[in-house]
């Protein structure tokens, strides 16, 4: 991997890893579970990334780094699925 690679997946990791910073401060301002999601989601893809620098031949077609991204997608859709949840009350009956 040539160092331009080692630059770019760093800037990738990097703004990864402030997006998720940006979200974890909303999420600890409102205390809602949706930017929490958003928040781990990015840091799994930073850390992929991070990984895939250090990978001694790194492949980003490969079944480990899609995994690793597979669950950053699931965080996201939890988040959503999360979000437009009906909520309920102590009782489990739906409120409007």
């Amino acid at each position: 991997m040539t160092s331009l690679q080692h630059t770019l997946l760093g800037a990738v990791a990097m703004g990864t890893l402030a997006i998720g910073l940006i979200f974890l401060r909303l999420w600890r301002d409102s205390a809602d579970r949706f930017f929490l999601f958003f928040a781990l989601s990015f840091f799994v893809q930073a850390f992929n990334r991070v990984a895939l620098s250090f990978a001694t031949s790194p492949q980003e077609g490969s079944p480990w780094h899609y995994g690793v991204r597979f669950l950053a997608y699931v965080l996201i859709i939890l988040a959503i699925v999360d979000k437009n949840r009906a909520p309920t009350d102590p009782l489990g009956a739906p409120t409007r």
